[in-house]
């Protein structure tokens, strides 16, 4: 018990560290009961990550921040609603014709499994086929009830969503660019007196948020363009929707590409069926997965992520259980909050060297 109370009056002493620890405890107190009412302030200030590093860029050449703050909003409004335009319609439409093509798809691989047994009598028998297939009948069934129940409810719900977002957005992101420094300075005013450490924390994690929110934009955005080209040369359907879930798939790292290999497996398979084309789709995704690990992680992320493979993986169940989406998004940015914050840690070494670098000082000849 000696070790325990001597360490917890050593941190409890030190008002910095009782600072920190107030504060880590209140944020995540807000995101945790306050998270789903805030999700259009998180993706504000996402977004305004993003575009604070053009507005830097631009200052740093000179040109005032109010005005590059107005030339970058109007200009990411323009891209928005430009792409939104183009793409939009696309999208959906490989949505509806990817739902219509479904039973096709279902009758093609109910078909499959019927000559298993003949192709592999000794592995497969007739009985064991029908089982299976009348098991994915049922949970069929009861997802599709389930489904038709929820889609009316959750459809309005998902309009009202996308028109309260379609307002809210754009006037907090400005916002957030325009009074960056009274809404930080407002926010200061709520810091404990000793905030030293809070600070230092704070500036090594703002500084990782921010390029890796951006990074990440562009990780997606390249993935994306990339898939579509490869996916439409190699004439593979619903390219673009199948490249912008590749594109948002790079969002979670490692567990997003396994998960997205399914669907175009599934797809070139039925398309192609067990044809060279359709290794040519698989190798091609290979590539692209390769390419995305070895070459634009490394390149956008050389500063963001110090973090072993483990660990990332570790962050994403941890937060993404806690928080859904936004955790798993930001899983990267909060592992990285966590070791900021073991690494300023006071620790008793560190006022021991303190103390003998003090004495070391007191005896050198002046």
């Amino acid at each position: 018990m000696y070790p325990i109370r001597n360490w917890i009056n050593r941190h409890l002493s030190n008002p910095q560290v009782v600072g920190l620890t107030v504060m880590l405890l209140v944020g995540a107190a807000v995101v945790t009961f306050l998270g789903g009412m805030l999700v259009p302030v998180f993706a504000s200030i996402v977004l305004a990550y993003l575009l604070e590093g053009i507005v830097r860029a631009m200052t740093r050449y000179g040109v005032r921040r109010g005005i590059a703050v107005l030339i970058v909003y109007l200009l990411f409004i323009l891209c928005l609603v430009a792409t939104l335009t183009a793409l939009l319609p696309t999208i959906l439409n490989q949505v509806i014709q990817l739902v219509e093509n479904l039973p096709a798809m279902l009758e093609r691989g109910q078909q499959a499994l019927l000559q298993l047994p003949e192709r592999y009598p000794a592995y497969f028998s007739t009985e064991q086929v029908a089982a299976l297939l009348d098991a994915i009948r049922r949970e069929a069934i009861v997802y599709a009830r389930s489904l038709a129940s929820s889609f009316s409810l959750a459809s309005v719900v998902m309009a009202v969503t996308v028109m309260v977002y379609a307002v809210l957005l754009p006037v907090l992101i400005f916002f957030f660019l325009w009074d960056k420094a009274r809404i930080l300075g407002w926010a200061v005013r709520f810091l404990p007196r000793h905030y030293g450490l809070v600070d230092s924390v704070w500036r090594e994690v703002d500084l990782q948020i921010g390029n890796y929110v951006r990074g990440k934009f562009v990780e997606v955005a390249i993935v994306w363009i990339g898939s579509f080209l490869t996916f439409a040369f190699l004439g593979l359907d619903f390219a673009m929707l199948l490249a912008l879930m590749v594109g948002l798939s790079v969002i979670i790292p490692y567990v997003g590409a396994i998960v997205v290999t399914l669907p175009i497996a599934i797809v070139a398979y039925f398309q192609f069926g067990a044809t060279n084309e359709f290794m040519w789709v698989l190798i091609a995704y290979a590539i692209i997965q390769a390419i995305d690990a070895n070459v634009l992680v490394p390149l956008l992320f050389s500063e963001a992520v110090n973090l072993h493979p483990v660990a990332i993986i570790i962050a994403i169940l941890i937060f993404g259980g806690i928080w859904g989406f936004w955790g798993v998004f930001f899983a990267i940015p909060l592992a990285n909050l966590i070791q900021a914050v073991i690494n300023a840690w006071p620790r008793p070494d560190m006022d021991e060297e303190a103390a003998e670098d003090a004495a070391e000082d007191d005896v050198r000849p002046a």
